[in-house]
C-alpha cells in the first residue's frame, strides 16, 4: 500500500500530522508540541475525491478542531513500511 504524509499547524502552535492511503483517506493522526511531546491526533478526511479536498484535526493540546485544506496534485506517495502495517 502507498501513502503520504501531510503537515498543518494548529493555532496553539502544535505540529499536525496525518497519513493518508491513495484513496486519501486518513489511517492515523498525531501531533507534536514544542516539547517534542507526541501525542494521537484524531484525523479524518473530507472530499477525498476531489482535486482539493480538507483534513480535519482533533488537536490533543488545545482540544480544537482543526481544518486545512491540501491539493491531490501535490501529494508524493511511498510505499509503506512492512513493521508499520503489522
Amino acid at each position: 500500500m502507498k501513502v503520504t504524509t501531510v503537515h498543518s499547524r494548529c493555532e496553539c502552535q502544535a505540529h499536525l500530522s496525518a497519513e493518508l492511503d491513495e484513496q486519501r483517506v486518513a489511517l492515523r493522526g498525531w501531533a507534536v508540541d514544542a516539547r517534542k511531546l507526541q501525542l494521537p491526533a484524531p484525523a479524518n478526511t473530507m472530499h477525498p475525491a476531489r482535486e482539493r479536498f480538507d483534513v480535519g484535526w482533533a488537536c490533543p493540546f488545545c482540544t480544537r478542531n482543526t481544518l486545512r485544506s491540501f491539493t491531490a496534485a501535490a501529494l508524493a506517495f511511498r510505499e509503506a513500511d512492512a513493521k508499520k502495517a503489522s
